[in-house]
């Protein structure tokens, strides 16, 4: 019996929801680990990342070493009046933050922080879960597949590079004609690469 969307949801999401807090302050320091080592960084100087909700890797840690390297960081913000769409606020330790209608963290709108995201040199992208083959599969809004559109078209632009639980793989997602494949996931055991 395949799986729908919803069941890889479902079943995923409980699965990194029953990491001990243990094991998820261990990943979040092992991905800073694996971070590290890719290529893509040492000319990456904006760097768009999320803040962790329902389970999700940890990414404080990382964000934090991203910021002793001397990289800037932002995050994503729900955009006011483009339905589906992201924008990219700059994030540091004084960032004034709101709750979205998700209940996650994100930038309080300042226009003067938004950076466009052709500027942005790499995207961290959060995921549900991923496949083999580097198919992503998220929360079902469609934000990040519209942000990374332009770069799956044209191969240019900030690259996606997806941030996981190891738990978060599964050999096969059934896959949409929308969804976007990312280049690299990291996880904390792991760097997947697909180029």
């Amino acid at each position: 019996m395949t799986l729908s969307r919803q069941d890889f949801r479902k079943q995923i999401r409980h699965q990194r929801n029953q990491l001990s807090n243990e094991a998820q302050y261990q990943a979040s320091i092992d991905i800073v680990t694996q971070f590290s080592t890719l290529t893509e960084l040492a000319s990456a100087k904006n760097i768009a990342l999320y803040l962790s909700a329902d389970g999700e890797l940890i990414t404080t840690p990382l964000i934090e070493w991203l910021w002793r390297q001397g990289k800037k960081t932002y995050l994503p913000v729900i955009h006011p009046f483009s339905k589906g769409h992201l924008l990219f606020l700059h994030y540091d330790h004084n960032t004034p933050m709101v709750f979205n209608r998700y209940y996650i963290a994100e930038p309080k709108l300042d226009k003067t922080q938004i950076i466009p995201a052709q500027q942005l040199d790499l995207i961290c992208t959060p995921l549900v879960g991923f496949d083999s083959t580097g198919h992503r599969l998220g929360m079902g809004g469609g934000y990040y597949d519209r942000t990374l559109e332009p770069w799956f078209k044209t191969g240019h632009g900030p690259k996606p590079i997806g941030l996981a639980h190891d738990c978060q793989h599964v050999n096969k997602l059934p896959i949409e004609s929308w969804d976007i494949p990312l280049p690299k996931i990291v996880t904390p055991s792991q760097i997947w690469d697909w180029e």
